[in-house]
């Protein structure tokens, strides 16, 4: 029969943390709860919605937790209602007992409530992943690849392998992550510190902001171990399981141009200003889109709703190359690639107003390429 107390803000921390894998809305009743397993060494809590699963270790030497064990077990509890109610709490410790089988006392100050759970032999097993020969990465190189990449994966189950991210590993230290939903493309290659073992998967975008929510800047580095279909995510205290999205993803390289007939070179916040203020009027519109202008060394941005009213913006630019050229694109798209670059300026490459056109950070040697295909217009 469990029994143990704790800092409260400390364990709070941790369910919420866990609970980023528990969905609400579950297909399966019981993955609503979260698995709560005291052993000596500390407590495990546990979360999963059948795509991602969260275990996250509360050890019995971490200062901060306060954590005192007098008796071990393991038990479920409704994750939302359970959270809310440690949340409510009025004391720094709360005391945590199990006074008969799956029925919680949690004592906090004067505050005592009684909740019930359920046994743990109902809960799935997570999918063991065999922890050996590990890739290491910072996590502040691998949230930055996600940022740059998964928000140009596809949110439509239509094909569900672009709903991914495509992550490959060749040469044991080129890395490169790639996410596209066959408008917009970004591509950014890396080169590792430490060599791995070659490996290339498809990662579920949505599983991959949830990484990014779960490990924060003070967790410095991470191991990933690969299974079948399963990729694990592992720090000191925290374990993140995701599934494999499988089938063969596309070949991205061969859609990037090798020429092109204009360039430009913008600020990147001056752009994305511009690039704001038309898509308001370009919601209005039929088609969505904003019109781009290169005539003469000067660029112009267009959206004329006859409902709404219209835009004509001539944009600042730092550099202008090539020739002449009109160019219809969905704003939302250009505003999203502008977001996930670092840098202060842009190179924007353009073949026709019928082809892709590239954006590349334009001062720094970084190896990341973003496409965007333009929408044809009367």
């Amino acid at each position: 029969m469990i029994h143990f107390s704790i800092n409260t803000n400390l364990f709070l921390q941790a369910l919420n943390t866990t609970k980023r894998a528990i969905s609400s809305k579950n297909a399966i009743p019981i993955l609503s709860t979260i698995k709560i397993d005291v052993t000596n060494e500390g407590i495990t809590l546990i979360g999963s919605n059948g795509q991602i699963s969260i275990e996250n270790f509360i050890s019995i030497e971490n200062e901060n937790a306060g954590l005192l064990i007098h008796s071990l077990g393991s038990i479920l509890l409704e994750a939302n209602f359970f959270i809310n109610i440690v949340s409510s709490l009025p004391e720094v410790t709360l005391d945590f007992k199990e006074i008969e089988q799956y029925q919680i006392v949690l004592t906090s100050g004067k505050s005592e409530i009684t909740l019930k759970g359920k046994n743990v032999e109902q809960y799935p097993r997570i999918q063991e992943v065999p922890a050996t020969n590990p890739l290491h990465l910072e996590t502040k190189v691998l949230k930055t690849l996600i940022n740059e990449t998964a928000f140009a994966a596809s949110t439509q189950e239509s094909r569900p392998i672009l709903t991914g991210v495509h992550f490959v590993l060749t040469e044991h230290q080129e890395l490169k992550t790639v996410a596209t939903d066959s408008h917009r493309m970004s591509q950014k290659k890396i080169q590792l510190k430490k060599a791995g073992d070659n490996f290339d998967v498809v990662i579920p975008s949505r599983s991959l902001r949830e990484f990014s929510a779960v490990f924060t800047e003070d967790i410095e580095s991470v191991e990933i171990f690969f299974a079948n279909n399963q990729i694990l995510f592992r720090s000191e205290n925290i374990s993140f399981y995701t599934r494999l999205l499988e089938g063969n993803y596309p070949d991205t390289d061969r859609l990037i141009p090798r020429e092109f007939h204009t360039e430009v070179i913008f600020n990147v916040s001056k752009l994305r200003q511009a690039m704001e203020r038309a898509r308001l009027l370009s919601n209005a519109t039929q088609n969505g889109t904003v019109k781009l202008e290169i005539t003469t060394g000067i660029v112009s941005a267009h959206v004329h709703s006859p409902e709404v009213g219209r835009v004509n913006e001539e944009i600042d630019t730092e550099q202008v190359n090539g020739e002449d050229l009109s160019i219809s694109f969905n704003p939302t798209y250009l505003i999203d690639a502008l977001k996930a670059l670092s840098s202060e300026k842009v190179a924007i490459s353009f073949i026709s107003p019928v082809r892709p056109f590239t954006l590349v950070p334009s001062e720094n040697e970084e190896d990341f390429i973003q496409l965007i295909t333009p929408v044809r217009t009367n």
